[in-house]
């Protein structure tokens, strides 16, 4: 069982949550940004973001008391790797997907670019 967030620490619970989701966006966005526009020197700068989404997730977990139960212990640390996979196995798909749309264009990153 879980126990209930201590009023003291509803304003980390709340910052951290609103980090995870800004983080996890910028991470996203970033590596796709990267891709999409053959600029991989915004990919560190996405992994960052990911770090940052790493901690605020660790900070959000600790103070929900989330770590106190194996369950919701494996559950964080699966998203955490999901959310660090999830973008390249997306991506891969993606260009799997279309690549036989713009056969003898060039890959589908070269066609997203020239738009």
């Amino acid at each position: 069982m879980i126990h209930p967030v201590e009023l003291a620490n509803f304003f980390t619970v709340f910052f951290s949550a609103a980090s995870v989701i800004l983080f996890g966006a910028t991470y996203a966005l970033l590596f796709a940004y990267s891709r999409v526009k053959g600029r991989p020197g915004l990919m560190p700068l996405a992994y960052l973001a990911y770090v940052g989404l790493f901690a605020s997730v660790l900070v959000l977990a600790f103070t929900a008391n989330l770590f106190t139960n194996g369950f919701w212990t494996f559950i964080v640390l699966l998203m955490l790797v999901g959310y660090l996979v999830a973008p390249h196995g997306i991506w891969h798909l993606c260009v799997q997907t279309h690549e036989h749309e713009h056969e003898g264009e060039g890959t589908p990153v070269k066609v997203y670019q020239q738009r």
